[in-house]
């Protein structure tokens, strides 16, 4: 499996303090940034693709990884949670606002040997 595409995304939750619906939304970032295109021209089936996804928040122990899993449209995917993103607190409000960050990896079974630049 080669890695074909890096996707980065941000997303946040300004006011609920919810991790999941800050990740959902550094997802669909980061994939509104890419379009696999290949797929039908290389005859290599979506299903053939694996997707790793890490998501970075101040507290990976309350993503919902069953649903981000389900943002991802094709591929069989995985999705990991590590500490990052931010946290910013505005005590004037009380409030915390959450910022997730979100990369998406796509590897697909291609043998890089077959692909070679051509030259002038």
């Amino acid at each position: 499996m080669k890695r074909i595409i890096l996707e980065i995304g941000t997303g946040n939750d300004l006011y609920g303090l919810n991790y999941t619906k800050a990740a959902k939304r550094a997802i669909q970032d980061a994939l509104h940034h890419s379009s696999l295109v290949f797929f039908k021209s290389l005859g290599i089936e979506h299903s053939d693709m694996q997707v790793q996804v890490t998501i970075a928040v101040q507290e990976p122990d309350k993503l919902d990884i069953a649903a981000l899993t389900a943002e991802l449209p094709r591929g069989n995917a995985e999705v990991t949670g590590v500490i990052g993103g931010l946290n910013v607190v505005d005590p004037d409000n009380g409030t915390t606002h959450v910022i997730a960050t979100a990369a998406i990896e796509a590897f697909v079974p291609i043998n890089a040997d077959e692909w070679k630049l051509s030259g002038p």
